[in-house]
């Protein structure tokens, strides 16, 4: 299912603050400068001109709409139509997937996907750029993901999967997968420079080059900053990425990239029931000086060789370091709130090579691919709680370093044999080592000790069969798995524990009962099971299991030459069916809606106009474990105008989102038995103008 959105909304922006380093305000500048001067020079080049062969990462059995399961994807162009800030706005895009925003600048948000409440927040969803895994492995938890290291305007794909269903992915692939690439080779120089409420500014801009007939300089650099609509919401952040790729024969390409983010920002903590009532937009008197920063950094190395014209060997290496501080106030009984400070110092190194071919069985195709991947992860992890004000009173709550090595083998086959008969299945293994050790003097009791040599393997099946013209039906079945959270998989206890397995059950149909109208609809069931529960401090079992059911539908039509309309609706029963607690036995997993929908409209009246409107609703859902307490869901409008004058290669644009100025919360927590809400924004304006040369 390739999805086409049309609509509009006016961006949430994190961390401030920083000031630029000498370094990175001069690449940015340098680099809008060089976009604005090149397009003054370039005005008969047409633009995204292909220079060299797209490289590879892992290469992929099957894709998108020739998938056996249900995907989303967001191409360059429909991505630039959204002008975000941030990718994670593009997901109410995705038919059943919602983002709990924690309105804390800095921290990655909550990914609802599949039924599962804490992709992104934690490892429900795996994320991987480019092919590399973002998923942080001992993070505040395990699976936290930070999309703000990616600028939007340099995504050349964006593909959702549902569910466990790619072998090319592993660890944090349950709800499943968000896999970006970014663009790769040929010739572009776009822009994008916005001002909304609430002092917000955002530039982006995205540069490809041709350096000489083989080789070619891919550059992204974006600058955020805005005040926030609450006091002391105020956050910035910088990312600057560069990849140059240059074919050394007619046979081999090579490429390096490096990406570098920065991000400082306050966090004026959540509101209790009656603050929000009362002052949605307000602040605790009880949170103290609250925020996040980060310094994040990769580098890479690709290889590709073609071995034969239908065989490709590719080949990667990484390395990625990280520092992240967050400082948080919460309740701690009714009347007392507290500060506490969580560090991360991440240090990745990996590897991976595949082999991807294309072949022949009874004179039908058959794409393939095979490949080994490895990476080694420490992260030294500092906790204190009961700050003043970010100073802190007391010792160290943790002081350890964890580290997590993986190594994983997969391979994926699609062998459309016939239009009613295109079967395809994949399968992965993955290995896990490890050990938790202090770094310094603690007042934890938490595990830390040796991580048991872990693994399982991974199925998956798949068949499409196209039964009409019109109409392609679908059907997989799809095996993922966890390891115990957080330091739980570093006690003894954990030893003999086998991996929380999740499998799940697909149907689906692509149908185009008109010209113009496309139909996607889905239906799964995914079982998890062997769900890991503590016993007692330091012992653990297998026992629980919980059911997610639901159904997911996009339509894209195109009502008239000036008209589009499109929708994304997803509903989702998620129950616990299996629990030491039986009092927990049926009840709903907490932060899941029971359905998402949005609707969109496009209409262009004249040429070069277009006008826009979205409306977003989210359902209600239980905020807390034994459904004690739920959150009634909220619904919005966001309305936009395009205007693109002739022959002229720019694009201005207005926004106003939340329309009716509603006041919302964009999550609902229940901590130390405190109610507490993130407000959304208030009516919020924003106009800008994107430029392609």
């Amino acid at each position: 299912m390739h999805f086409s959105p049309d609509s509009f909304r006016a961006p949430v922006i994190p961390p401030r603050r920083p000031s630029l380093s000498p370094l990175s305000s001069a690449i940015f500048t340098m680099l809008v400068l060089h976009v604005g001067h090149a397009g003054a020079q370039i005005a008969d080049v047409p633009a995204a001109t292909p220079v060299l062969g797209a490289m590879e990462v892992k290469g992929q059995a099957a894709r998108g709409a020739d998938a056996s399961y249900s995907t989303t994807t967001l191409d360059t162009q429909d991505i630039q139509a959204q002008h975000v800030s941030q990718p994670e706005e593009l997901f109410r895009q995705v038919p059943g997937m919602n983002v709990q925003n924690y309105q804390l600048s800095g921290v990655g948000n909550a990914i609802v996907m599949r039924g599962f409440g804490s992709g992104g927040h934690g490892g429900d969803v795996g994320v991987v750029l480019d092919g590399i895994p973002l998923n942080e492995a001992m993070s505040h938890a395990d699976g936290y993901v930070d999309f703000n290291v990616i600028v939007p305007l340099e995504i050349d794909r964006l593909t959702v999967y549902k569910g466990p269903v790619s072998a090319l992915y592993g660890n944090f692939n349950r709800a499943g997968l968000i896999a970006v690439q970014t663009r790769r080779g040929g010739e572009y120089r776009d822009v994008d420079f916005s001002a909304a409420s609430h002092g917000t500014l955002d530039a982006q801009a995205a540069l490809g080059l041709k350096l000489g007939e083989d080789e070619s300089l891919n550059l992204a650099a974006q600058h955020a900053r805005t005040d926030g609509f609450r006091a002391q919401s105020g956050a910035e952040r910088t990312t600057l990425a560069a990849r140059w790729s240059r074919r050394i024969t007619p046979a081999l390409d090579v490429a390096l990239s490096g990406r570098l983010h920065e991000a400082d920002g306050d966090s004026p903590s959540y509101l209790t029931a009656a603050q929000f009532a009362a002052d949605p937009y307000g602040r605790d008197p009880r949170a103290m000086d609250d925020g996040a920063k980060k310094h994040f950094g990769t580098l890479r190395a690709d290889v590709q060789y073609d071995l034969a014209p239908d065989l490709k060997w590719l080949g990667f290496a990484y390395t990625t370091r990280q520092d992240f501080t967050r400082w948080f106030s919460r309740p701690v009984s009714a009347a007392a709130w507290r500060q506490r400070e969580e560090s991360y110092d991440r240090t990745v190194y990996g590897a991976g090579t595949s082999l991807n071919g294309r072949s022949a069985l009874a004179g039908a195709p058959l794409n393939w691919v095979a490949g080994l991947e490895t990476f080694r992860e420490s992260t030294d992890y500092l906790f204190y709680d009961g700050l003043a004000d970010r100073v802190r009173t007391g010792p160290a709550g943790y002081d350890r370093n964890s580290r997590l090595n993986s190594l994983s083998a997969f391979a994926e086959v699609d062998a459309p044999l016939h239009p009613l008969l295109q079967p395809s299945a994949g399968l992965r293994w993955d290995r896990f080592t490890g050990a938790c050790r202090p770094n310094g003097a603690e007042t934890a009791s938490d595990p830390c000790g040796p991580l048991a040599r872990t693994s399982h393997a991974s199925p998956k099946l798949g068949l499409r069969s196209q039964l009409l013209p019109g109409l392609l039906l679908r059907a997989s079945w799809a095996e993922g798995f966890a390891l115990p959270s957080n330091f739980a998989k570093y006690a003894l206890g954990a030893a003999q524990l086998d991996p929380n397995v999740f499998r799940q059950t697909e149907l689906g149909a692509q149908i185009k009962p008109l010209a113009g109208l496309v139909l996607d609809v889905a239906a799964y069931r995914l079982i998890s099971s062997d769900e890991i529960r503590t016993v007692a401090p330091g012992v653990y079992e297998n026992y629980g299991a919980t059911r997610r059911t639901g159904v997911e539908a996009s339509a894209l039509w195109s009502v008239r030459s000036d008209l589009d309309l499109t929708l994304a609706w997803g509903s989702a029963q998620s129950r616990v069916t299996q629990n030491g607690s039986s009092a927990l036995v049926g009840k709903q997993v907490a932060g899941v809606p029971r359905y998402t929908a949005t609707l969109g409209a496009a209409w262009r009246p004249v040429a070069g106009w277009e006008g826009t409107a979205t409306w977003r609703r989210v359902g209600r859902y239980a905020v807390n474990a034994d459904n004690s307490l739920f959150y009634g869901g909220y619904a919005t409008w966001d309305l936009g105008v395009n205007y693109a004058p002739p022959a002229s290669r720019y694009r201005f644009y207005a926004t106003v989102a939340n329309l009716s100025d509603k006041a919302y919360a964009t999550s609902a927590a229940v901590i130390s038995g405190q109610p507490l809400y993130a407000p959304g924004a208030p009516r919020t304006f924003k106009v800008g103008v994107q430029g392609q040369f």
